[in-house]
């Protein structure tokens, strides 16, 4: 037998196929997922090293729409379920994101990463507002957050803007994957801001899953 090319440290599900890594298939759970078309929001918990962000990764590339997902899901069960491939493979806007970077020794430092995750997310779409069709209020405040320079009510509603600005550009609903959401809440518990956190991520959350009438739905991960 060939050595087996067992991934170490990759969350990447591009990544893993390109390479020819070894991969147990779980893209049933793309179809088990489409079958509750009705759910706005499914929450998957399983525990540590279990292949949450593994997991996530296939969801983003399978749905994104700037992507060409083909050849990474040649082979895999999914594409023999054609007609589900042609409805919704590479056909959704999508954002993906990880608060798994979200913590810290209190309630500051903590804010402090968010904001930069959120930047980071912001940056990953700046076509968004190089195309003409925001408001300038949109336009400012997305600037704001992609600078890392937002104010907390900004922060608040940035996945609501984004989710926004990013069905106007594309004219369909948009997919929300947030992996590890529970992360900056398991930390804060532990470091005595839990109070404060919570009120960030129940408004930020709020905004974002609650009659967000840009959502084609949303997934989130998160640890037992």
């Amino acid at each position: 037998m060939d050595n087996l090319k067992i991934p170490v440290g990759t969350s990447d599900f591009a990544e893993i196929r390109q390479n020819g890594y070894y991969y147990v298939d779980k893209t049933v759970l793309i179809s088990e997922l489409l079958k509750t078309a009705s759910n706005k929001v499914t929450l998957i918990t399983r525990p540590r090293r279990f292949g949450k962000s593994l997991g996530m990764s296939m969801l983003e590339n399978f749905f994104d729409i700037r992507k060409d997902s083909r050849t990474l899901f040649a082979g895999l069960e999914i594409s023999q379920n054609k007609a589900l491939c042609d409805e919704w493979m590479n056909q959704y806007p999508t954002i993906s994101v990880s608060f798994s970077r979200v913590f810290g020794l209190n309630y500051t430092k903590a804010y402090d990463m968010l904001t930069m995750v959120i930047a980071d997310l912001f940056n990953k779409h700046l076509y968004l507002i190089q195309n003409g069709k925001g408001t300038d209020f949109e336009n400012s405040t997305f600037k704001h957050l992609a600078d890392g320079c937002a104010s907390e009510k900004e922060i608040k509603s940035s996945f609501l803007l984004l989710t926004g600005m990013m069905q106007n550009y594309y004219k369909k609903p948009v997919i929300l994957l947030i992996d590890e959401y529970d992360v900056p809440l398991d930390k804060a518990f532990q470091n005595g801001y839990y109070k404060e956190m919570v009120s960030l991520i129940r408004g930020l959350f709020g905004k974002a899953l609650k009659t967000n009438e840009f959502l084609q739905f949303a997934v989130l991960t998160g640890c037992l």
